[in-house]
């Protein structure tokens, strides 16, 4: 039974005599940010100290230290880190991070992709640096290739079992690549990630992630959001450290295990397959091409969330527009109506992909939706029912809500703004319900009158709707109000130039006539 215990070669560096080692504080790290040192994307100077002998406060659930794994029989992994212009303690906190908590027989090799650099301290130093320490290779590409491709190269160069890819500013935990691994060997068609801890930008201190895992989800804008583990799934779970399913990856999240015997495809092809799933599609793909995206509890990877990402998203549109024509059928209507300048955007030729899913027999979207995430909304998007919400007497002014904190959409007040006519904050659905959703978010919000107010706020939206949330939109266009018995009319607002929708005793003025226009002409 001598695989059962982990057969650690640890790479670790001599204590440096500081002090600034251990304790877990903003100092327990790679290296301490003082005050000044910056560079593009993460915190550095010339006066970084490295320190690979800290100690991680364990945040995963007591039942993680009981497991067992028998070492002899788990796949063995690449890690694959591609960086650019990354600063130089975060990129070795990475790499020491994952030669010192990754069992020497499960790791096969880390291969750190350069995406041509032009830091100084990336070229003959950084090559000094790594061919000193065993199982790291570094690959230089010879132009600017991007995140996905930079990748691609280095999976192309892989020796290991499975694919892991890890950002370049991370740090694993101490466990962190079993329980990762495990699943694989139990499970082939999964593609498992960590749990994601968060390191402070400003201290660099390890936070953690003390609580229940979040999983990831989508807006109908094509956007990632956090959710809670829904009932159904805590229903399946045999345990609190038990593998939780996961809807989709989000951008800042790069840590994947991809089984390379189980990929549909060789891997010249991949590119089709991560390309296309780089922003957050990479869980709608894989569930509905047969396989399942998870998140393991008691796998931790902490992560800098860097203020200015290292790489450009100026395609982030263009790579959205491409998932919805590809995979979310007659879906990607309500995803246009959300973003009317999506269908403006030049997105290339998707006829490989479409093949591709094809020849996978991937299961259509509406299944996606009914099986792996039904608590998303799915908007009815009546014509003539859902856009912008114009006012006919005010002559360009539509309803529009724009919290100042995305995370929170619900208690502040609907305005009155100038059509755009680009969705988002001006985009409302009128409901079979009577309600007034606003819907590019999750959770959605839904406009309210409180008892006793004439204001419009947003709230949350209910399973059956309160009364206090249904409006009648007439024939003549007039909103009426249910609860109160009053119409949506549009005034100033008192003291400002700006304009608010209120309710009012109704009359025929043109004020209270609202109607949706779908886009601008």
């Amino acid at each position: 039974m001598g695989g059962l215990s982990p057969p650690l070669t640890m790479m670790r560096l001599p204590q440096n005599g500081t002090g600034w080692c251990g304790g877990w504080g903003a100092v327990s790290v790679l290296y301490r940010a003082l005050p000044g040192m910056f560079m593009h994307p993460t915190h550095s100077s010339s006066l970084c100290i490295l320190c690979t002998d800290w100690k991680q406060r364990h945040c995963w659930d007591a039942g993680c230290k009981e497991k067992k794994y028998d070492y002899d029989h788990l796949p063995t992994t690449s890690v694959v880190i591609a960086f650019y212009n990354e600063a130089w303690s975060t990129l070795l906190r990475t790499v020491y991070s994952v030669l010192e908590t990754s069992p020497d027989t499960l790791l096969e090799e880390v291969i750190l992709v350069d995406d041509y650099s032009d830091r100084e301290h990336l070229k003959e130093r950084l090559a000094t640096e790594l061919a000193g320490l065993p199982k790291v290779r570094l690959i230089r590409a010879s132009k600017r290739e991007g995140l996905v491709r930079a990748r691609l190269l280095g999976a192309s160069a892989a020796k290991g079992d499975v694919l892991t890819f890890l950002d370049c500013h991370c740090e694993c935990h101490e466990g962190w690549l079993e329980p990762l691994l495990q699943r694989i060997h139990e499970k082939e068609s999964a593609v498992v990630c960590p749990v994601i801890d968060v390191i402070d930008w400003n201290t660099f201190e390890y936070l953690g992630n003390p609580g229940e895992p979040q999983i990831g989800g989508f807006d109908w804008r094509l956007v990632f959001t956090w959710h809670v583990v829904p009932k159904r799934e805590r229903i399946h779970m045999r345990s609190p450290v038990d593998v939780i399913s996961f809807l989709t990856c989000e951008i800042g999240v790069r840590l994947l295990c991809l089984p390379l015997e189980a990929l549909p495809f060789p891997l010249p092809n991949l590119s089709s397959y991560l390309l296309l799933s780089y922003l957050l599609w990479l869980g709608d793909q894989i569930w509905q091409c047969g396989g399942t995206l998870e998140t393991h509890p008691c796998s931790h990877v902490g992560h800098v969330f860097p203020r200015q990402a290292p790489y450009s998203r100026s395609k982030a549109l263009a790579n959205s527009v491409r998932a919805a024509e590809v995979w979310m059928d007659e879906f990607k209507e309500l995803y246009y109506h959300r973003n009317p300048h999506a269908r403006l955007e030049p997105f290339g030729d998707v006829t490989e992909r479409k093949q591709l899913r094809a020849k996978l027999q991937c299961k259509d979207f509406k299944w996606f939706l009914e099986t792996v995430y039904p608590e998303l909304h799915v908007p009815e998007d009546r014509p003539g029912f859902f856009g912008m919400l114009q006012n006919k007497g005010l002559k360009d002014y539509c309803f529009d809500y724009n919290p100042p904190n995305e995370h929170q959409i619900t208690g502040h007040q609907v305005i009155l703004y100038h059509c755009h006519g680009m969705g988002q904050n001006q985009f409302f659905e009128y409901t079979s319900q009577n309600e007034i959703r606003y819907n590019t978010h999750q959770p959605e919000g839904c406009v309210s009158v409180e008892a006793g107010s004439d204001v419009l706020i947003m709230h949350l939206c209910e399973e059956a709707t309160p009364e206090d949330q249904k409006f009648i939109l007439q024939e003549d266009g007039s909103l009426f109000h249910v609860q109160s018995k009053k119409c949506v009319q549009a005034e100033r607002k008192e003291l400002s130039d700006n304009f608010v929708p209120l309710l009012r005793d109704c009359t025929n003025s043109e004020h209270q006539k609202w109607f949706f226009k779908e886009r601008m002409v």
